[in-house]
């Protein structure tokens, strides 16, 4: 007697997973709808637009470019989105008598279904319209749509299932905390793309269509073309790539499906020599200051390195904070003072320094009991995020410089990012003290409900008065490169900005001591929110 098919029984299970979601609440509904039609919209407006380039001498290098950058969003949504599928959880199986092959094939199907794949079949069948011409290329295009579509699902199974230890850990749900840091990145690469294409035209994705066409899924586009154009040669390697990689990526999720359920999860159990290892471990903390100080930098660097979200929010900094000032000067459009947007995004790390410890706060609290307790905690965090901040700003204002060629201005750019840092200090620790609010470490919010107005205070509030109080700084280096023999004198900027910005922060955290001790129980209300 043979076995039922298994695939029509996890399309069901597929749909009943979708409908069963959106019962559990309105909101939730509510969202689904809300985020189903915004993607089938912008897919409609895809269509039409790949449409509408048919006929362009450089329709086919667009449509090879959205399939790459396509076939990529495929390889890391299960990274940063594990939750978004709950399929995509295959140890939900593993006391079932499934074979993995079977199985495979019935995953394959049912993630066909949703929103994902039918936005993708949007935009293959409107690359498929703008390139081919002719019947025996719309002939290969039906295939290469199927080819490609399913080289792009199997993708992500094959990333879930070798990473499936990782992502349905707690550790592995923090990680799609970092998706801010891909949607920032990627948003400042749009830009610089966007720009270049204004100012050159679509002429300029011509050399890395010439690589993409022969990536898969982009192949599959790429064969569509080669056939419009009478090379059936390339055609049929382009093809058969992509089948290959359809091949490949079917065996090795196979491989890895077999192996996670037969094996036992060891995954997040550390190994006892690495854990004495890290326990005995003390190379930070020689190289800190002794007593309370050094205890506290020490601390406020683990959150950096350990805290999922303390973690996301300091890699997205540096990242913009390094990108800004870059791409504008690699553009030829920037200016060496766009540096300073480094020691901005970095200061803005010292506002709500209690909110960051959440709940845990309260035993920070128990050690602060005079304004002399709370001047050194508030010193020595300030401390941990110069000892990032001071050399960092330094190497991306001497990288914006050098790619400029404007080392006359060095100082003067330096001086101003310096005192800029030392302003944010200053109103970050105050504003700690006065508007704390909570960060919750589930999820992807960074605010608890009800203290948004809180957040918008401290941080662009505080940002306002650190602009304000670098207004002299920003006075004298005008006043020196406008008037007659002012050049010769910019180099004091630099010790002028560091000086000024020192003696900023040590007025703020003065002022913000006395502040924080007297409202310790009111901080850790707030900070206890989430």
């Amino acid at each position: 007697m043979s076995a039922p098919a298994i695939t029509p029984v996890f399309v069901r299970l597929k749909l009943s997973l979708l409908r069963n979601g959106l019962r559990q609440s309105g909101g939730r509904k509510a969202a689904y709808i809300t985020s189903a039609v915004f993607a089938l919209l912008f897919a409609a407006l895809q269509l039409i637009g790949l449409i509408a380039l048919r006929g362009h001498a450089h329709a086919e290098s667009v449509a090879v470019l959205a399939l790459a950058v396509l076939g990529l969003g495929w390889a890391v949504m299960p990274l940063f989105f594990p939750s978004g599928d709950e399929t995509l959880d295959p140890t939900r199986l593993v006391m079932l008598p499934l074979r993995p092959r079977p199985l495979v094939g019935a995953l394959l199907t049912a993630s066909l279904v949703g929103i994902g794949p039918l936005f993708t079949l949007c935009l293959l069948v409107g690359s498929v319209v703008a390139v081919a011409r002719g019947g025996a290329a719309f002939a290969v295009g039906a295939v290469a749509v199927v080819l490609a579509l399913l080289v792009c699902v199997a993708l992500a199974r094959a990333v879930a299932v070798a990473n499936v230890r990782l992502l349905t850990s707690r550790k592995g749900r923090d990680l799609a905390v970092l998706s801010g840091l891909v949607i920032a990145i990627g948003a400042q690469i749009v830009n610089f793309g966007a720009q270049r294409l204004g100012a050159s035209g679509l002429g300029e994705l011509d050399p890395a269509a010439e690589v993409l066409r022969w990536v898969p899924p982009a192949s599959a586009i790429g064969a569509v073309h080669a056939v419009s154009e009478g090379s059936y040669g390339p055609a049929v390697a382009q093809l058969a790539l992509t089948g290959g990689a359809l091949v490949a990526l079917l065996a090795f999720w196979s491989r890895h499906l077999t192996r996670l359920m037969t094996s036992p999860d060891g995954s997040t159990l550390p190994g006892a020599e690495s854990a004495a290892k890290e326990r005995s471990s003390t190379g930070l903390a020689r190289l800190l200051p002794a007593g309370r100080t050094g205890t506290v930098m020490e601390r406020s660097l683990r959150y950096v390195w350990r805290d999922p979200k303390t973690k996301a929010a300091w890699v997205t900094s540096l990242a913009i904070g390094l990108i800004v000032p870059v791409f504008n000067a690699w553009q030829g459009t920037g200016s060496v003072y766009f540096a300073c947007f480094a020691a901005g995004m970095l200061g803005i790390q010292m506002y709500n320094q209690f909110g960051q410890d959440t709940s845990a706060f309260w035993m920070v609290a128990m050690t602060i009991s005079s304004p002399r307790d709370a001047y050194v905690e508030l010193r020595a965090r300030a401390y941990a995020l110069l000892l990032i901040t001071l050399p960092y700003a330094t190497l991306v204002t001497a990288l914006t410089t050098a790619m400029l060629g404007d080392w006359r201005r060095l100082p003067e750019a330096l001086g101003l990012s310096f005192a800029l840092l030392g302003a944010m200090l200053a109103t970050g620790a105050w504003t700690s003290a006065r508007f704390p609010y909570s960060i919750p470490q589930e999820g992807y919010k960074n605010v608890a409900p009800g203290q948004t107005g809180l957040a918008w205070i401290s941080i662009f509030g505080g940002m306002m008065a650190a602009a304000l109080l670098c207004a002299p700084v920003i006075a004298l280096t005008i006043w020196l490169n406008v008037s007659a023999d002012g050049d010769d004198w910019t180099w004091l900027l630099l010790p002028a900005g560091t000086g000024y910005g020192a003696v900023l922060t040590a007025v703020g955290l003065k002022l913000a001591a006395p502040r924080t001790a007297r409202r310790l129980p009111e901080i850790l209300t707030a900070v206890s929110k989430g």
